[in-house]
C-alpha cells in the first residue's frame, strides 16, 4: 500500500465501517420518507460518501474514529454516493441542502437542521447540535 493509500485509504476498497456506528444502509427512494418520519421521534443522520474519494474516505474514518454519541440519541444512516447518486439528488432537493461529498445532514422534525461537508465534519460538531 503506497503512501497516498495509506493516508486517504485505497479507492479500489469498499469502506469498513466502525464497530462503534450501527449505520443502516440507505438505498431506497423510499427510505427518505421513512427519515421524515423517524425524526419526528428522533434525529437522524445522513453520512454521504464517495467510496472511491480519498478524502472522503479520510473524513469517514475521522468521522468514525471520534464518533461518541449514544446509540438510542440518533438513528444514523449512510449512502454510498457512487451507487445511489438519485438519492443524493432527492435528498438535496428534499430538505434543501447544496449536493456535497463527503457530506452529513441532521434532521430533526422532517427538517435537515445541519449539515456539513469535508474538513468540517466533526462528530464533536454534530453532537453539539442534538
Amino acid at each position: 500500500m503506497g503512501f497516498l493509500d495509506k493516508m486517504f485509504g485505497n479507492n479500489d476498497s469498499k469502506v469498513s465501517h466502525s464497530a462503534t456506528i450501527k449505520w443502516n444502509a440507505l438505498t431506497e427512494m423510499q427510505q427518505l420518507e421513512t427519515i421524515e418520519n423517524e425524526s419526528e421521534q428522533l434525529p437522524v443522520l445522513i453520512f454521504k460518501h464517495s467510496t472511491r474519494c480519498g478524502i472522503s474516505n479520510m473524513v469517514l474514518r475521522n468521522f468514525e474514529k471520534e464518533y461518541a454519541i449514544e446509540e438510542n440519541s440518533v438513528k444514523p444512516y449512510f449512502l454510498d454516493l457512487l451507487e445511489h447518486r438519485d438519492i443524493s439528488n432527492a435528498i438535496a432537493e428534499r430538505f434543501g441542502v447544496t449536493h456535497q461529498s463527503p457530506q452529513v445532514l441532521l434532521i430533526k422534525n422532517g427538517k435537515a437542521v445541519y449539515d456539513a461537508s469535508h474538513s468540517d465534519i466533526e462528530a464533536e460538531k454534530l453532537s453539539d447540535k442534538l
